[in-house]
């Protein structure tokens, strides 16, 4: 993507997080979930960590080999005419310099926007340390004033998914870890696990810059009563890729065990509605 129409995407990006704006993201996993979205009115592509790697063969958790994720990423930005904001899960590399290596690749890709987390390490099943999410969200902020694109850069912490800790303590250090990802250059706050509207709006705020909140699991609040608890972006994840294997399971079920295919008909997009999604005056080169 020419840098002047990276520039212009990334602008966009910051201002659909604007105040009283709610950005709503139902997250793709390859090129044709991506245009499917775009079609069915997505602003933004924002891919799920999760379902690309499953598409692609692997477990969740960095197990994607580097260059089949950016691959993956540019199929995405290939067909995607609209911002495209990557999870990169903590970084995809063991130093500050080899997440910065991959962002770069992404950048070139057009990719605007990028997720990095303190996620649980599988290892000892505690947070990673502080102080290297914030390296690394500082020098992805130096990176993105190199390459002149105002790089939405969404920091992620999931206090609330690790360890037993008791719910206070889970609110108080992810709000620790939030205000000091702020001072190393975030420009939004993403809290997985937080669905309990008053502690969200407690959250929201306390924290100056966008909250963002995951909304692909049952019981989740609407995206209206979110939105009037401060959050200003919600993100389906790797839930509709769930909910669609779980409708291809459904599917292969009746054929197999009924011989019929009353499942599969209802509601299914047409080849030719699939082609026109990339046709040349639908998608960007």
């Amino acid at each position: 993507m020419p840098p002047n129409a990276s520039q212009q995407q990334a602008e966009l990006l910051h201002r659909l997080h604007g105040p009283g704006k709610v950005l709503v993201l139902v997250n793709a996993w390859d090129a044709v979930s991506a245009r499917v979205l775009e079609r069915a009115g997505a602003s933004v592509i924002a891919t799920t960590s999760a379902g690309m790697a499953w598409s692609l063969g692997y477990a969740d958790g960095e197990r994607v080999p580097g260059d089949e994720f950016v691959a993956a990423c540019a199929r995405i930005c290939r067909v995607a005419s609209v911002p495209v904001t990557v999870d990169l899960e903590r970084g995809f590399g063991s130093s500050t310099d080899e997440v910065c290596e991959l962002a770069r690749k992404l950048i070139d890709l057009g990719v605007v926007g990028l997720n990095i987390e303190d996620g649980v390490s599988p290892e000892t099943r505690r947070l990673l340390p502080v102080e290297v999410i914030c390296e690394r969200i500082g020098a992805l902020r130096t990176l993105a004033t190199q390459t002149k694109v105002r790089l939405f850069i969404n920091a992620r912490t999931d206090a609330y998914l690790a360890g037993n800790s008791g719910q206070a303590s889970r609110f108080d250090e992810a709000m620790r870890r939030a205000r000091l990802f702020a001072s190393a250059g975030a420009d939004g706050i993403f809290v997985p696990g937080m669905d309990q509207l008053e502690e969200v709006a407690r959250f929201a705020r306390a924290v100056e810059l966008p909250l963002n909140i995951y909304a692909g699991y049952p019981g989740i609040p609407a995206v209206e009563a979110l939105a009037a608890a401060g959050v200003r972006r919600v993100s389906l994840g790797c839930g509709p890729l769930q909910s669609a294997l779980g409708l291809l399971g459904r599917i292969a079920a009746e054929t197999l065990s009924q011989g019929r295919y009353d499942t599969m008909t209802s509601g299914m997009l047409t080849a030719s509605e699939l082609n026109r999604l990339f046709a040349p005056s639908e998608s960007v080169s």
